[in-house]
């Protein structure tokens, strides 16, 4: 069987989630036509690089981006690094023949995505952003079941991502409340998933508005980093200053005539990782909720009078995307209702990724529509700042 040897960038949180897919995906996709071998992780803490590759496998670690691209042994570059680092190592990866996977959101401007999406066409190599949770199956199946005109003619979009863990002002000064390496916050951070989601299941937004907010402008300098999304900060450390949002609310008109209201925080006392949505339509509704994601609620205006409500769709069944084996029927993780988990949207993505390879197809979803989101959020922010509608 074909492989592909990967080397992976960046050790962390996303790291560490695309490490377990490539060890997980050929037990659960028996078809896979190509397999992932992790052949370097790379990074910049000896230590820190050095106990994640024992980790999780990887064959070797190497601390040196140039180093690990003028490798012929190197077939896939996966880049879970800052946002800042996307755009350059996205490029020289390509320059480099590498096919390319990468984290969201593409980039932290337009210009470096236009770059980026440059890049790989002149290159001719697969390219894929990491939007994993297009992959959850009862998000697949509410795709499905939105082009098979289930829902009518669609009217609105609405959407929460809620989470808690920066409203301490405690919370030291790590790169992600700083706006020349993550771009931005809620915005880039959290919106850029349900912007993604949007755009997929309802197609092009042609205009908003936006407003965002910053709560804690002030926060100590870090001190020591943990392998999360926080870290530590000492006792008597200076301050410093907070320029990414906290919080983002955006108004949206769809190219198909559907309104959309999407909202982000991380100052959301109680929410953890509440990433929601609502799809309504001239016959239905669809609504998702990932804290709940093997479940997909719908609602049918066709239903007798007698008995409509939401009804509960557990996506489980052999039948639903993802979760059966395709030649020999059967569960392909579980059996039905043994539900699956955040780190299974990564192993999906990652079967299709490889895939895309072996075959020469472009997966998606591709740079072109990190792009597409890239230029949302650029609105997102224009708007903000002008207080005032603008067209994307």
């Amino acid at each position: 069987m074909k492989q592909i040897n990967v080397g992976l960038v960046g050790y962390n949180f996303m790291g560490r989630a695309h490490s377990n897919a490539y060890r997980q995906v050929p037990f659960f996709f028996p078809e896979l036509e190509a397999v992932p071998v992790m052949k370097a992780l790379c990074g910049r803490t000896k230590e820190r690089v050095d106990a994640c590759a024992r980790q999780f496998g990887w064959e070797e670690a190497i601390y040196d981006m140039d180093e690990l691209l003028a490798r012929d042994d190197i077939d896939l570059v996966d880049i879970t690094a800052p946002n800042n680092q996307h755009a350059e190592l996205a490029i020289k990866a390509a320059e480099a023949g590498k096919h390319v996977f990468c984290e969201k959101p593409l980039a932290t401007s337009v210009e470096d995505a236009e770059r980026m999406v440059k890049a790989v066409k002149d290159a001719g190599v697969i390219n894929m952003i990491c939007h994993n949770y297009r992959r959850a199956p009862a998000i697949s199946l509410a795709k499905k079941m939105i082009e098979n005109g289930d829902l009518g003619d669609i009217y609105h979009w609405r959407s929460l991502y809620l989470q808690d863990w920066l409203m301490s002002p405690d919370v030291p000064m790590m790169w992600r409340v700083q706006k020349d390496i993550a771009g931005s916050g809620s915005l880039g951070d959290l919106m850029a998933h349900s912007i993604d989601l949007a755009l997929w299941l309802l197609g092009d937004i042609e205009s908003l508005a936006c407003t965002m907010e910053t709560f804690i402008e002030e926060r100590p300098q870090l001190d020591s980093f943990d392998s999360g999304l926080g870290g530590r900060a000492a006792a008597d450390a200076p301050m410093g200053h907070v320029d990414v949002d906290d919080g983002v609310i955006a108004l949206c008109r769809f190219a198909n005539g559907a309104l959309g209201t999407m909202e982000a925080t991380r100052f959301a006392a109680g929410h953890k990782n509440y990433n929601w949505f609502e799809v309504n339509g001239s016959k239905g509704s669809l609504r998702f909720n990932l804290e709940r994601m093997n479940e997909l609620e719908y609602y049918s205006t066709e239903d007798p009078g007698d008995r409509t409500g939401f009804r509960l769709i557990q996506a489980t069944e052999d039948v639903h995307p993802y979760m059966g084996l395709p030649d020999e029927g059967g569960p392909r993780y579980w059996p039905v209702a043994h539900i699956i988990g955040y780190e299974h949207t990564f192993i999906n993505t990652v079967f299709d990724l490889c895939q895309g390879i072996a075959k020469n197809e472009q997966p998606w979803p591709s740079f072109e529509d990190g792009l597409r989101t890239q230029r949302v959020l650029a609105a997102c922010d224009e708007a903000a700042a002008a207080g005032m509608w603008v067209k994307v």
